[in-house]
This record gives C-alpha cells, structure tokens and sequence, in this order.
C-alpha cells in the first residue's frame, strides 16, 4: 500500500513497516540536496513530530512523521551521499522505516490520485 502526505512525504507499507521519503514533486521542488540528518534507530515518533532536516541549494526543510510510530532503520546511504533522494526519491532515496503504532491510520493518508490532485 502507497500513502501519501500533504507534506508531500510517502510512506509504503509492508506489515506494520512502512518506509518513509519525500516524493519526486517535494524532491525537485527542494533542488540539489547537500545535507540529509534522519532520526535515530529506536526513536519514539509522533504523527507531525520533526523526524529529519534536508537541506538542499536553495533551502533547509523538515521532514514531519507521517504517523506515530518506532524508527526500526535509518537510511544511511542518503546521509552518505544526499544527491540518492533527488535521482531516485521513491525508491533507493527513503529516509527511514517507521513501526506503526496504528497501521490503520493509513487509510487516512492520500492515495495516488489525491496526491497528483494536490500538486495538479
């Protein structure tokens, strides 16, 4: 299942994992990232919290938990190398995988077509 926010992160589950990024439209709209911090394995989250920065050429933007929830992986290869999340943001550009506390807050998340009326 593919969720999205209107912070324009995306979350994909697989069981009561879902793995967390910024979408393509959030990624070219921040430019050439530079600077990536993400939250620590084992933090406790709660929906809205600030989970990572980003910062890019043109600005610094935070990254808000999706949902509440347990950070279980951390992607360390976008701190590594910052420009992963611009080539390929919804896939090997995810910025850590998140044990939801409540898997069916999903289903208050956007899906596709909401996402792409959003940013339309």
């Amino acid at each position: 299942m593919l969720k999205f926010t209107d912070e324009h992160e995306w979350l994909k589950l697989d069981g009561d994992i879902a793995t967390v990024g910024i979408t393509e439209h959030a990624a070219t709209q921040l430019g050439d990232l530079v600077f990536v911090e993400l939250p620590e394995v084992g933090a406790k989250l709660k929906k809205g919290d600030r989970a990572a920065t980003v910062e890019s050429v043109k600005a610094a933007s935070d990254v808000f938990a999706p949902l509440s929830g347990e950070v279980v992986a951390a992607n360390q290869s976008i701190v590594d190398d910052p420009a992963v999340v611009n080539s390929a943001p919804m896939g090997e550009g995810w910025f850590f995988k998140l044990k939801l506390a409540r898997v069916e807050d999903m289903e208050a998340l956007m899906d596709l077509d909401a996402y792409k009326a959003l940013i339309a």
